[in-house]
């Protein structure tokens, strides 16, 4: 069935998924698409020159394919880990990493090691040893979801 169609759609075959997966790339980007899409057109320019040839089969063909898919989305990989440059700003969306060194009064005693601060115009839950409220506390930490923050007396 698959040589089938091969054989009825010719060398565009290559040619049009390259151009399908080109065009998923735009719904759907993430830059891997891109690579494997311009994998299906190189296959398809050379099948365009080798369609009559006897070793051009339809497994050479997906296995070249395959080949410089996995190539293209490698040197893809490197191209676009080479262009990412440091941000000035590496805090920016982590508001709980922010606010490390900062000290506070607990709005809320921290009993069973959770409590709550205000810092700013935001109030925060917080983890540490148990306090009574209005007591001083530096943070520390903050958790991985950037939700809560870990204290420790001052």
């Amino acid at each position: 069935m698959i040589a089938r169609i091969v054989a009825e759609l010719g060398p565009w075959n290559w040619m049009l998924l390259g151009f399908i997966l080109l065009c998923l790339e735009i719904f759907a980007p993430g830059v891997f698409l891109l690579w494997i899409g311009i994998a299906a057109l190189i296959v398809g320019a050379a099948s365009l020159l080798l369609w009559d040839a006897a070793f051009w089969t339809w497994q050479v063909q997906v296995l070249v394919f395959l080949v410089l898919a996995l190539a293209a989305a490698y040197v893809g990989k490197k191209i676009v880990r080479d262009r990412e440059t440091a941000s000035d700003q590496p805090l920016l969306n982590r508001r709980g990493a922010q606010m490390i060194g900062r000290t506070a009064t607990l709005s809320e005693p921290i009993k069973e090691g959770r409590g709550r601060i205000k810092l700013g115009d935001t109030t925060w839950r917080v983890s540490g040893p148990d306090l009574p409220a209005g007591a001083q506390v530096r943070v520390i930490g903050a958790a991985d979801t950037d939700l809560e923050l870990v204290v420790e007396p001052v």
